[in-house]
């Protein structure tokens, strides 16, 4: 799969159930090939493993991931954490199978650039911050996916 890296997370840690006192380690990052398909990819491991993947590349870089594991994604619960994309399944890595290769998008596709900047959710499911204020207390307690710009960043 090669697609350009469109959102990371941090590395985590989290207890390990099999081997208690140990850790586990986990990062997930978002992947595009056009611009209708995007998918999340978790990775799982050892500290090291973790960390230097996920310092080996960062948003904007184009990634050719081989080897992943296909798996179903479980909505309700990842959707609370990662983007909601329009598959049904995830990429999971492996330590022992998996490889991901950085390269520059302009040696692999400078299609891939173009896609950076596209929304991922449906252009008619934003609201503005216009519409916020006038409709506010309508809103309350939903959430709502925002559509705005930055002008100014200030102490």
């Amino acid at each position: 799969v090669i697609g350009v890296v469109i959102g990371k997370t941090d590395v985590r840690s989290f207890p390990d159930r099999k081997n208690i006192g140990t850790e586990r380690y986990t990062f997930n990052f978002t992947i595009r090939d056009s611009p209708t398909y995007f998918i999340n990819v978790q990775s799982w491991g050892r500290e090291e493993y973790i960390r230097s993947l996920s310092e080996s590349f960062r948003v904007g870089d184009c990634v050719t991931i081989e080897n992943p594991l296909i798996q179903s994604k479980e909505a309700e619960r990842e959707e609370k954490f990662n983007p909601v994309t329009p598959s049904g399944y995830k990429l999971l890595l492996s330590e022992n199978h998996s490889v991901v290769k950085t390269s520059s998008c302009y040696d692999t596709d400078t299609r891939l650039l173009s896609l950076l900047h596209l929304p991922v959710k449906d252009p008619q499911d934003y609201y503005s911050l216009g519409d916020i204020v006038a409709n506010g207390q309508s809103l309350h307690g939903r959430v709502l996916n925002v559509l705005a710009a930055v002008m100014s960043v200030s102490e």
